[in-house]
């Protein structure tokens, strides 16, 4: 593979902005359809990515060794399977375990993950028909011009001429953006009084040397970029565990961490699924999602999305439960399923749950397992630190012991939502925080670790709905968990991706797109035609030369990568891109010679 040579005269070109995962699937996609639908055409394929090949931004070397993935290694795939509804064909392909030859079991270090990632790119272009090549252009791309009707520019940073293209494909992944309002005031005051503020980002990439030793640091977000922060703050600053006990350096500083939630995201499952798996979808299937979409006033998530959810995942639940623990239930599950699907929502399906699950421990209750704080005070803070702790260490013994099976149902029904609801488009940001909170928290390790940070002072838990004020020459913090409680500090952390946004995205193509008429969802997303990834313009037209794929459109998914044998809809979506491309450039190129 060349680095910038480009041949002005092959017959037909693509440019894919963005080399990481979801360029690296889309290509792999490219040689799977080829052979049925573009062979024997030359076809010049342009990478631009300031990142090397397949890793990308996340994934790439230059991170720390300390920085693990999410995800068990065996539940790592970036090829397709089965389960995966696509025209194309196929090709399957090793999951990270099998390829790096490591107990499936374990949460890599992303380095690892990015030398997969890069393998798998590698493979990918070596599977492309010889007549189909791949050039990558280590930089940025600033805009894409050129009409409807023709040639699309994509200019490059420090390049004079663009690269002309057919067809371009923007995968960006993760991205930066400008501060919002809030967050505007909050720099604007940590300026004016020698605070640190560090706003949103990929915590990897946040200049952490600003926080110092000893001192309380704010911190709000409890999530994925939060166990990245208290990895690199303590480990990362020469901290060990002996045990469960955590030996600190005296580099750390305190973290006191709070969110809306107030809690960690579960722990990631301890156990593998045996037996049958719940049949679905059930409630929230295909036909369910072509009325939402047909209503003529469209739809509301709350009111029309939502109730259909709660019974999907609720029949995952107790078909766990009444197969496999039916020792807990009070009646037959072939009685149960009948009476659940007629029962309407609430009253009636309550009552019916009541009274075949007695213990109320088996009941499934996603207010309760989404917001486990309301209502729910302490007298002190200390009595918060014990009652937190108390909460992390029952979510990590349930998350580990299969008697709680069930869990791992739903998260089945969570992959089997998630996979459904893309097709809707963007449903407003709840749902993909909900999904991330149950099906997507951090491994059980870190969260032992997190104890032991607990016990030994580093950590502190400030609650639910976290309140930060600027004033008096400081930030403070405080939850309604802990009446009357606050802390004060000269710094805050902002443990959270920036919001995918088109208006305030700093990546200047993304914003050009938007000045040039592509269509924005109310939350800010890219709109894209939901059968093959085509940008929209406002009107709700598909732009015939211009795609999207990735977590700033209104079609993302959980990842550009998924768990093997779970449908993968971004293998989905990947692979109807990759064949509307190649037949829109192949029919370009046969009325060229026509």
């Amino acid at each position: 593979m060349s680095s910038e040579t480009f041949d002005p005269e092959a017959p037909a070109t693509l440019v894919i902005v963005g080399a990481g995962p979801r360029g690296t699937g889309l290509i792999e996609r490219i040689a799977a359809n080829a052979p049925e639908l573009y062979a024997g055409s030359g076809l010049a394929i342009h990478l631009v990515d300031p990142h090397p090949p397949g890793a990308g931004r996340i994934w790439r070397a230059a991170q720390s060794p300390l920085l693990w993935m999410n995800s068990h290694a065996e539940d790592v795939t970036m090829f397709t399977d089965e389960s995966v509804e696509m025209a194309g064909p196929v090709r399957p392909g090793p999951t990270l375990h099998e390829w790096a030859g490591i107990d499936g079991r374990t949460f890599a270090d992303r380095q690892l993950q990015g030398s997969y990632l890069r393998w798998v790119h590698e493979q990918a272009v070596a599977a492309l028909p010889p007549e189909i090549t791949v050039h990558h252009h280590p930089g940025r791309a600033l805009r894409v011009s050129g009409p409807r009707s023709g040639r699309q520019q994509v200019w490059l940073e420090g390049r004079d001429q663009p690269l002309p293209a057919d067809l371009v494909v923007l995968a960006h992944g993760h991205l930066d953006a400008e501060l919002d309002d809030e967050q505007r005031e909050l720099a604007a005051y940590a300026a004016e009084h020698g605070l640190v503020h560090l706003p949103p980002d990929f915590t990897a990439d946040s200049d952490l040397s600003a926080l110092p030793a000893g001192e309380p640091v704010l911190v709000r977000g409890f999530g994925l970029a939060f166990v990245d922060l208290m990895v690199l703050l303590t480990e990362g600053r020469g901290g060990r565990y002996e045990g469960d006990t955590y030996v600190p350096s005296g580099r750390e500083p305190v973290l006191y961490v709070g969110s809306r939630r107030g809690v960690p995201y579960h722990s990631k499952i301890g156990y593998d699924w045996t037996g049958e798996r719940p049949p679905l979808p059930r409630f929230l299937g295909p036909a369910e999602i072509d009325g939402l979409l047909a209503r003529p006033g469209g739809f509301d998530f709350r009111r029309d999305v939502w109730p259909l959810v709660e019974k999907e995942l609720g029949f995952a639940h107790y078909h766990r439960l009444f197969t496999v623990h039916a020792e807990r239930t009070a009646i037959a599950w072939t009685d149960f399923e009948e009476k659940y699907e007629a029962a309407s929502e609430g009253a009636e399906r309550e009552a019916l749950v009541a009274s075949a699950v007695p213990d109320p421990r088996d009941r499934l209750d996603l207010a309760a397992l989404d917001r486990p704080l309301d209502g729910v005070t302490y007298r002190s803070f200390a009595e918060f630190q014990e009652g937190l702790r108390g909460y992390v260490e029952d979510d990590l013994s349930r998350r580990h012991d299969a008697a709680h099976s069930t869990d791992l149902a739903v998260f089945l029904g969570l992959l089997s939502v998630y996979g459904q609801l893309v097709r809707l488009g963007d449903i407003g940001p709840w749902w993909h925080g909900f999904f991330s909170y149950l099906a997507s928290g951090p491994p059980g390790p870190r969260l032992r670790q997190l104890l032991a940070l607990s016990r030994a002072g580093v950590l502190k838990f400030v609650g639910a709905d976290m309140a930060v004020h600027a004033r008096d020459g400081v930030f403070r913090a405080s939850s309604a968990t802990v009446p009357g409680f606050s802390v004060e500090a000269r710094a805050l952390v902002e443990a959270r991706l920036p919001e995918p946004t088109l208006r305030r995205a700093l990546d200047p193509l993304l914003r050009e797109l938007h000045a040039d008429g592509a269509g924005e969802t109310p939350d800010g997303l890219l709109r894209v035609d939901r059968a093959d990834g085509r940008v929209l313009d406002r009107a709700g037209l598909p732009h015939p030369r211009r795609f999207a794929l990735g977590p700033h459109t209104d079609g993302r998914t959980p990842g550009a990568f998924t768990r093997p044998r779970t449908g993968g809809p971004a293998f989905r979506q990947n692979d109807a891109t990759a064949r509307a491309a190649l037949v829109f450039l192949r029919d370009l190129g046969a009325d060229a010679v026509g």
